[in-house]
């Protein structure tokens, strides 16, 4: 297109598409089109949607959450225990209720050894909290958490590091408290700070220990009785997972 031609086309507004009709190899993009940046924007993404209890079990879990500084959730696997503990210690950051995250879960093998693994501490203990990172990658983005556990404001560590420490103005989340003995979780339950939640969740029936050896079911039936101590039981009406699970696990 000459100098002129361009300037007759600013001039006017007029623009000629017959070279890229028909058989031409470029094409114009359509002016009318369905999406737009405004829409994309308002597009709700997954780790941004509210959390709403499925059961009556989970809302007395939320709703104790929200009123008691130590809570223990009991139950069978799929109840949702560790997602909605997880999804309220994210809540709880992001309004500024508190300035960090503490995610703690005992490094036990299931049943059997993986043997030695290569790498750093953080590699080597990975695999054991892999289902923490999965939660909360799906309650934020994945670069959000990398960016906020590098700044400290989430942590992530397994119970043996846990010893000696005052976890204050922090949203603490025991995961899979089943496996952790009685003197482990004394240790973990004494480790609340001032402005602090923490949350406990396991299911006595699934421990990787020894019947004798794994806590948890003590711990909740002494904590019972304090009133400031929220204990929420869960049971098979609760399992939010695929139903054949309830009913595998009513008969196993």
């Amino acid at each position: 297109m000459t100098k002129r031609a361009l300037k007759r086309t600013a001039r006017e507004a007029v623009f000629d598409v017959s070279p890229f009709e028909d058989e031409g190899k470029v094409r114009r993009l359509p002016l009318a089109r369905g999406w737009t940046p405004v829409q994309e924007a308002e597009r709700e993404q997954a780790y941004l949607k509210t959390v709403k209890a499925k059961s009556q079990g989970q809302r007395r879990l939320l709703e104790a959450i929200d009123s008691k500084a130590l809570v223990l959730a009991l139950g069978p696997a799929g109840t949702g225990k560790t997602y909605l503990a997880i999804a309220k210690a994210v809540e709880a950051l992001e309004a500024g209720r508190v300035a960090r995250i503490v995610l703690s879960r005992p490094a036990v093998e299931a049943g059997e050894s993986i043997g030695f693994l290569p790498g750093e501490m953080e590699d080597k203990l990975a695999p054991y909290l892999r289902p923490l990172y999965d939660a909360l990658s799906d309650r934020l983005s994945m670069k959000r958490v990398r960016a906020l556990m590098a700044e400290g404001a989430i942590e992530i560590a397994p119970v043996g590091f846990m010893r000696g420490r005052t976890l204050n103005n922090a949203f603490v989340v025991i995961d899979e408290a089943q496996n952790c003995t009685y003197v482990q979780l004394k240790m973990l339950l004494t480790r609340l700070g001032w402005s602090s939640t923490m949350v406990v969740t396991g299911d006595p029936g699934q421990s990787d220990l020894l019947p004798e050896l794994s806590g948890l079911a003590a711990v909740a039936e002494r904590l019972q009785a304090i009133g400031s101590v929220g204990v929420v039981r869960l049971d098979e009406a609760d399992i939010v997972r695929h139903p054949l699970v309830g009913e595998m696990l009513a008969v196993l």
